[in-house]
């Protein structure tokens, strides 16, 4: 679970289903931050007053009060000006040494958003902090976990998913289960016949058997692609974990990976975990893995 949680909030649903979720994930006693980012770099002069800033900051201000009387819980709140909404929480959760920013998923919302403009994939470059993502409507059907799921593919990002998520499945009283994705990519088979029914079989099998080794949880193995097989296997999740590679969770949301294509197609929240996020995790052991195996991390 998680200690000082960054809520991104914008006044619309996203960020209410991403109040709900951070609460979940939220050690007991933990603190939550509603944060609320503005522009600061779009102003209005008036001799020598950004008046447009004034405007900001007022609006930024009355929308926290706001959030803040319907949080349900004890909250802070933060408003920062900053180019991006997305640079703005990175910012924030490097000031506060927050380890978790949750956001909201929809399109109207905060990560869409965060998806849609070009100058955020430049800002959230190394985020320092684990993310995670609010299905749409996440609010009004939030409950505890009881089945969190983790995406695999012998990598170290993804060990490390699985020691974090462990340890989530035991705080929370969740089972466990872990999914490798076994594809072949299309440089592979150029010029060669598709493998056959037995063959695939056993490219699962292997799969399974390298999550069953990972030890306490439940393994499944699918042939496709990594993100549409996670996609799918997040319908039967309360939470799904992946790991991320070097660019940060944010970074690599906004830049065509795994995580992104996650956070707009996956059922159930998902928590997308950077190199380094959570060290206090139990660790997985390294396991070998055969070269069909695809990546589950971002």
């Amino acid at each position: 679970m998680f200690n000082n949680v960054i809520v991104g909030v914008d006044g619309r649903e996203g960020g209410r289903d991403a109040l709900a979720l951070a609460k979940v994930l939220r050690r007991q006693h933990g603190e939550i931050t509603l944060a609320h980012v503005h522009p600061g770099d779009s102003f209005t002069w008036r001799g020598s007053t950004p008046a447009y800033e004034l405007v900001e900051e007022a609006d930024s201000r009355a929308l926290l009060e706001r959030e803040e009387s319907e949080a349900g819980v004890t909250v802070h709140t933060r408003m920062h000006a900053a180019s991006s909404v997305g640079r703005g929480l990175h910012e924030l959760a490097e000031e506060i040494g927050a380890d978790l920013i949750v956001v909201g998923s929809s399109h109207s919302g905060l990560l869409g958003r965060v998806l849609l403009h070009d100058h955020t994939r430049e800002a959230l470059g190394g985020a320092p902090c684990a993310v995670a993502t609010a299905p749409a409507g996440y609010s009004r059907q939030a409950t505890v976990p009881r089945e969190v799921g983790v995406g695999y593919d012998g990598s170290r990002e993804s060990e490390h998913a699985v020691g974090v998520a462990r340890r989530l499945a035991d705080e929370l009283g969740a089972t466990l289960s872990g999914l490798q994705a076994v594809f072949l990519p299309a440089y592979m088979t150029a010029g060669a016949s598709f493998p056959d029914q037995e063959s695939i079989d056993a490219m699962l099998e292997g799969a399974r058997e390298r999550v069953e080794a990972l030890g306490d949880i439940e393994a499944r193995a699918a042939f496709g692609l990594p993100v549409e097989e996670l996609a799918v296997f997040s319908g039967s999740l309360d939470l799904l974990v992946i790991g991320s590679r070097s660019y940060g969770p944010l970074g690599r949301l906004v830049h065509g990976s795994t995580a992104r294509a996650l956070a707009r197609s996956a059922r159930c929240p998902l928590l997308v975990l950077p190199r380094g996020a959570g060290q206090d995790a139990e660790s997985s052991s390294a396991v070998d893995h055969a070269a069909t195996s695809a990546p589950a991390s971002a």
